[in-house]
């Protein structure tokens, strides 16, 4: 069984080339964004319209509503879900979340779902005495964690009395859920052409009505809408609340999407899997052709 991820930071251009090849392949397309798995967040979260998949299938979209917590592990279960039931059928993992794109293709640590219990009786421990206790259960975290990382503290210790074992050891144990073996690529641009594109795509999307869709959103659901964290939704919300202007929250919404297209990048280009494909240096023909090839040889 085979795929192809196709990785690249917000509004470098993954949608088209992903419906190009899904058509060549007879591919069915599941989205690797942690925004678009939220229903009703469309406008923000530049969420694929149906005339723009021309008929090819897509999964992972429109999930859960905005009220609900939804992890990694949960997005991981679905995508395997589906992965085992099509295992006759090519498919796209497209998408710029790294974490979900890699706890699909190399699984997710075995480290078992936080224990309430256990983890409110730690939260209650003074900071030093329990980073005394890491260092006796678990020495190699200790050496990795700060000791002010209360958090972090809390988490390893939780972990090893739940299961007996080190923290260190289980977080570095990846357990994957499906047999697809995938050919990653990765799109990218001339940062500043790349900027560009993104301030484009804010004002854009303020034209199609974000500020309604984020109202609309905000009155249904409140100051739960604001604990989601997604671009473009908690700086209009700071605008409604009075906290902003519009022009500063629309300026705030390209500052924000271009960091967090730094911060994928800087992701992607650790994986040195990724083969990575210039769209400023490449046309998208060329880029197409190649994939196919690689694919092919996979």
């Amino acid at each position: 069984m085979k795929g192809i991820v196709i990785a690249g930071p917000t509004g470098v251009g993954k949608t088209e080339l992903s419906i190009k090849l899904a058509k060549a392949l007879n591919a069915e397309i599941i989205s690797a964004d942690s925004a678009q798995v939220y229903e009703e967040m469309n406008i923000g979260t530049a969420k694929i319209e149906e005339d723009e998949m021309q008929g090819i299938v897509h999964h992972m979209i429109d999930v859960v509503e905005p009220i609900k917590k939804y992890s990694v592990g949960d997005y991981q279960r679905k995508v395997d879900d589906i992965l085992n039931s099509n295992e006759e059928k090519n498919v796209l993992l497209v998408g710029g979340t790294g974490l979900y794109i890699d706890s699909v293709v190399r699984g997710l640590s075995a480290l078992p779902e936080s224990d309430l219990a256990i983890r409110e009786k730690l939260m209650s421990e003074d900071g030093d005495k329990l980073f005394e206790i890491l260092k006796e259960i678990d020495p190699e975290s200790a050496e990795s964690i700060h000791p002010n990382n209360k958090r972090r503290v809390e988490r390893a210790v939780e972990v090893f009395y739940q299961t007996g074992e080190k923290f260190s050891i289980l977080s570095k144990k990846n357990i994957k859920g499906n047999n697809f073996k995938f050919l990653k690529v990765a799109l990218e641009r001339d940062r500043e052409h790349l900027y560009d594109r993104i301030n484009l795509r804010v004002e854009i999307m303020m034209q199609n009505g974000l500020l309604e869709e984020v109202r609309y959103l905000y009155e249904k659901y409140g100051d739960v809408l604001k604990k989601i964290n997604i671009i473009g939704y908690s700086e209009l919300i700071s605008y409604i609340n009075q906290e902003l202007t519009l022009e500063d929250a629309k300026e705030l919404i390209k500052k924000n999407s271009r960091n967090y297209a730094k911060r994928q990048f800087t992701w992607f280009k650790n994986d040195h899997e990724y083969i990575w494909y210039d769209l400023d240096k490449m046309t998208q023909d060329e880029i197409f052709s190649d994939i196919l090839q690689r694919f092919n040889a996979l």
